[in-house]
């Protein structure tokens, strides 16, 4: 009796975490910015969720060449390509339909901001600040089908 109690509680753990997991990657795929302009491909590391610019409307300056990430703080990462780099990083899901504990990097200003993002169903709310939640800017994202 107590081995049969014993299993189905393992059971019901693993069902629990397997749920939970399923849940967390809800996330996983590529999302568009408001202006139409770049899509993110969110994916996992580990635990941990990142996302990197997978697709740009205008990839190429007026001369042809990549975009570079000029306005970058790090001198040694202004020559690379926009298309490619990881705007985010370092995010855990919380089980409430929120992920934090990340970062978002916009390449428009050179800037990194602690960031928060919660999903519900195709939209993913962004938003990105400084200290506090309560000073940053949010956006929404749609999921690209």
């Amino acid at each position: 009796m107590i081995k049969r109690t014993c299993m189905a509680l393992l059971f019901t753990m693993v069902c629990a975490l397997t749920a939970s997991a399923q849940k967390a990657d809800a996330i996983l795929g590529k999302w568009i910015n408001p202006s139409g302009e770049g899509q993110v491909l969110i994916f996992k590391k580990g635990d941990k969720y990142y996302g990197k610019l997978a697709w740009m409307k205008e990839p190429n300056d007026a001369s042809g060449n990549p975009k570079l990430d000029g306005l970058n703080p790090d001198k040694a990462l202004q020559s690379r390509p926009k298309l490619g780099i990881e705007l985010l990083k370092n995010f855990t899901f919380d089980g409430d339909d929120v992920y934090e504990g990340g970062t978002i990097y916009d390449p428009k200003s050179g800037k990194t901001y602690s960031c928060k993002m919660t999903i519900k169903g195709d939209i993913l709310k962004i938003r990105g600040y400084i200290g506090i939640s309560l000073f940053g800017r949010s956006e929404n994202w749609a999921r690209v089908k």
